[in-house]
Parts: C-alpha cells; structure tokens; sequence
C-alpha cells in the first residue's frame, strides 16, 4: 500500500504532467526548427502523440486510491476525455488543426500505457 504522501507527490506529478500535455497541444509550434517528419515510416507528430500519453494510465493510477483495474479504467476514461478536448479546442485555433489521426494515436498510447500499467500491477502485486 501507498503512503499517503506518496500519492500527493503523484498527484502534483499528474498536474504538472496535464499541463505539459495542455501546452504542447496548444503551442504554436511553427516556429521549431523542420526535423525529419518519419520515425520507421510513421509520422513522428503520431509518435510525438502516442509517448504523449503514454504514461497517462500509470501517473492516474498511481494518484489514486483503489482497485487496480477500476483505477486503470477510470483513467483510459480521463485520458480520452483529455485528448478528445484537446483535439477539439484545436479546431477553434488558427495555428492548430483537430485530427482524428491525433486522437488515434493518443488513444493507441493510452491504451498501451494501460497494458503497461496492468502488467506491472500484476507482477508486482503482494502474493
């Protein structure tokens, strides 16, 4: 079991975590310098997506108090309320574009860091 200082530390974690996501999909990022635009074939704005949300389900889990698979839930549920959000304020900013591929690839990294999640819970899990 987790001390309850712990949690508050993954809390604050999760903020600043939320807030790192919230600024990056908002950033005007034209002004970066032009990197090579595929990592193995894929888009790297998909695979920027993706290890974007990659550690969502871990820090939600961590933050919380209660059943393994109930929290895990709880935050695929979160973390798709936040990529969907972000996607649609998106398409009201005239630097920014909402795209559903974006979605996807958050969703596939949330998805991922689920599994992730619930394989570690599992093995290290008190017998």
């Amino acid at each position: 079991m987790m001390s309850a200082k712990a949690r508050k530390i993954f809390r604050i974690l999760l903020i600043l975590y939320l807030i790192s996501i919230l600024v990056l999909c908002f950033a005007n990022l034209s002004s970066l310098p032009d990197v090579s635009n595929t990592l193995f074939g894929i888009d790297i704005d998909k695979v920027a997506h993706f290890l974007m949300f990659l550690p969502f389900p871990a820090l939600f889990f961590l933050s919380f108090e209660g059943k393994a698979y109930v929290l895990i839930g709880v935050g695929i549920l979160a973390g798709l309320s936040v990529a969907g959000t972000t996607e649609w304020v998106q398409s009201f900013l005239t630097y920014r574009s909402m795209d559903l591929a974006d979605f996807i690839a958050d969703t596939i990294g949330l998805l991922s860091g689920a599994l992730l999640t619930g394989i570690a819970v599992a093995l290290f899990r008190k017998k």
